[in-house]
């Protein structure tokens, strides 16, 4: 199928609404058709997932968490739409040795199958934008000569200065396994770096398991909930759960609309459903659910402004 026929197939008059689960570009490509014709559009499209590493935690439990991160990363080859592709820890010695505790597992790991051609090259447009702004590359980077779509398990890091200095760039989505650590400091700190990130479908807070963080956990958590659909304590994103509770949505440019969930029934499905009112429609073309008699003498209805089982 070539892009345009998704094009026409989102605008054509039998279609009533879409749903999209991709790029940022392919899904507002396919948005703007859409809106053309009239007919709504719900996108699921790019996130970072942020996770961020408090000093306590990190102390605390840093290589159990390590090793949650390099799971989560690279789980399917880290293509996964929770998939956490940028990490905040703290500057200093501790933060580096948590660095090079990835960097090592990175590095170890075999070369995955990345899902089609396209994939890749979101690998190599997000790594060069990312690289352009000032991120090193700590390992991989580039893909095998082998043939086949394959990627390296890649681990970038930069600044907090320089992370505020060019946040768009350095918060793009490499649809792979790719993470950038970010180093916070007080020139940098947390809060700065979660006030100047684009929306996502999740975000993550390790703390430490007493008061240890409980004071920053306060300042950076508000700031974050704007920021997600889902916001995470002590655990990695790439767990979606499909039931009622779950939330897989959020602010663009996660989603194109932060007021609906993917996934969970019947959240997911109340994007398809259209509100339906009824004015003078005489009784017995009514349904029976908002008929004067309640069709199962249960089901609660709210009639003249209570709630009533008559």
């Amino acid at each position: 199928m070539a892009p345009e026929d998704g094009l026409a197939l989102v605008a054509h008059p039998g279609v009533g609404a879409a749903a999209f689960t991709g790029s940022r570009s392919g899904g507002l490509r396919l948005k703007e058709a859409a809106d053309k014709a009239g007919r709504p559009m719900y996108l699921e499209m790019s996130s970072v997932n942020p996770v961020f590493l408090l000093p306590g935690a990190l102390q605390e439990r840093g290589e159990a968490i390590a090793a949650e991160m390099f799971g989560s990363c690279t789980l399917g080859a880290g293509q996964f739409c929770t998939k956490p592709g940028l990490l905040v820890l703290p500057e200093g010695a501790a933060g580096e040795a948590f660095i090079e505790r990835l960097r090592l597992a990175f590095e170890a790991a075999p070369v995955q199958i990345i899902l089609a051609r396209s994939v890749l090259a979101g690998i190599e447009s997000g790594l060069a934008a990312m690289t352009l702004a000032g991120a090193d590359i700590l390992t991989g980077g580039r893909a095998p000569a082998e043939p086949g779509f394959r990627f390296p398990d890649t681990l970038l890091r930069v600044s907090g200065e320089r992370f505020l200095e060019r946040p768009l760039d350095l918060q793009q989505e490499a649809f792979g396994p790719v993470l950038l650590c970010v180093a916070a400091s007080p020139a940098a700190p947390y809060e700065a770096i979660a006030a100047a990130l684009e929306g996502n479908l999740t975000a993550s807070v390790f703390s430490h398991s007493g008061e240890g963080d409980e004071a920053l956990y306060r300042a950076l958590a508000p700031i974050l909930r704007t920021r997600c659909g889902r916001l995470l304590n002590d655990k990695v994103p790439t767990g979606v759960a499909v039931t009622p509770a779950m939330v897989h949505g959020g602010p663009f440019p996660a989603t194109g609309h932060p007021g609906f969930t993917a996934v969970g029934f019947p959240a997911a499905m109340m994007r398809f459903a259209a509100l339906h009112g009824y004015d003078h429609v005489r009784p017995h073309r009514l349904p029976s659910e908002i008929g004067d008699a309640n069709p199962t003498g249960r089901m609660m209805r709210f009639v003249d402004g209570e709630w009533t089982a008559k």
